[in-house]
């Protein structure tokens, strides 16, 4: 009997749903390959649902993804340059707190160049950008801890503190060993900043020695995060995997993006390895291109392959994966509107080669 994935499906804003209905599509294609089955679930969720209701997540609905298998994401957030909606409320009050609240500890991102794509790195090519970040994803400085001392006022204090646990320093560490150990190079880099925040990160140098000594198999270095950033414009084949903090991590990965090709093919998980995880593209709602059928889905699919890779169905994630990696090349470019084809036209090539190579 084929097994059944209970699915949440957040469309989001923007150009949101419009790439999630071709991963849906990816999907769906995977699942009559492959034997197994999702029941979905659609969540209004983002800016329309707040305006309306002024909530950004119902208590309710919250319960529910607790009991999902998995959350497909689309993009929340700006719909137009005037969006009425202030910024940080769907970021903290829906992304953030799902993430905190389902303890989603762990945003993975890999940062692979396909064959077809373009890296802006001169002489660069797929051989030479295949890494993945481990970021840590409830703790740091989006942990929230922090506020203000006379605000509005010329002598207004504002302090944000950087909250590290051994907990949750340790936990995401394993991770990332682990994570390295499962790929081919066995290399795992931390990246922080020890010669200046002296104290959070002297823990997680501390925990990196301490955890590494149960993975001798495993390669060590590191690099302070400026450096880091510099090297991996002038050497990613230097790269496998890469752990670092919440704030770093956000930096270090949209760096990631760019050198992979755009926000156009750069996919998240943001993972609780023992409970409900999220998997998302990374490019946002993009406003100015809602419904024109111009927006690249890749990224979605990249998310959904992440997605069946994570609920152990591995040759359905390997399948989509060469799908992507078939479709890539057939792309003339990966920005909005610079593809040759529309949004629709790409999921569907992806979907028909995954059916192809069932």
């Amino acid at each position: 009997m084929s097994k059944t994935y209970r699915l949440a499906v957040i469309g989001g804003d923007g150009t949101g749903p419009e790439v999630i209905q071709e991963a849906l599509k990816v999907l769906g294609a995977a699942e009559s390959a492959f034997g197994f089955a999702t029941q979905r679930t659609d969540y209004d969720l983002g800016a329309d649902a707040y305006e309306r209701t002024g909530e950004a997540l119902p208590d309710g609905v919250l319960d529910e993804l607790r009991k999902v298998d998995a959350i497909l994401l689309g993009a929340v957030g700006a719909r137009r340059p005037d969006d009425p909606v202030p910024p940080g409320v769907l970021e903290r009050g829906l992304l953030l707190k799902i993430r905190f609240e389902l303890d989603q500890y762990v945003n993975l991102r890999p940062i692979k160049l396909f064959e077809g794509v373009e890296t802006p790195i001169k002489g660069k090519g797929p051989d030479d950008i295949d890494m993945v970040v481990v970021r840590e994803a409830t703790e740091g400085l989006y942990a929230g801890t922090g506020g203000f001392l006379r605000k509005g006022t010329p002598d207004e204090v504002a302090i944000q503190t950087s909250v590290n646990t051994r907990k949750g320093v340790e936990r995401v560490m394993r991770y990332a060993f682990e994570t390295a150990r499962s790929r081919p190079r066995k290399q795992l880099l931390l990246c922080a900043k020890t010669n200046v925040l002296t104290y959070a990160h002297d823990l997680w140098m501390r925990v990196f020695d301490e955890v590494g000594k149960e993975y001798a198999d495993v390669e060590r270095s590191y690099r302070h995060v400026d450096a880091l950033c510099l090297l991996m414009i002038q050497h990613p084949e230097w790269f496998d995997t890469i752990v670092t903090d919440n704030q770093l991590g956000d930096i270090v990965t949209d760096l990631g993006a760019a050198i992979q090709g755009g926000l156009g093919v750069a996919a998240s998980g943001n993972l609780n390895p023992e409970g409900v995880s999220m998997f998302e593209p990374i490019g946002g709602t993009a406003p100015d291109f809602t419904g024109q059928g111009v927006i690249n889905p890749m990224a979605a699919i990249g998310a959904v392959q992440m997605m069946l890779a994570h609920l152990g169905e591995a040759e359905a994630a390997a399948a989509v994966e060469q799908a992507m990696s078939a479709t890539f090349p057939r792309l003339r470019g990966m920005g909005a509107g610079e593809m040759g084809y529309s949004t629709s036209e790409v999921g569907d090539m992806v979907a028909e080669a995954v059916s192809a190579r069932a």
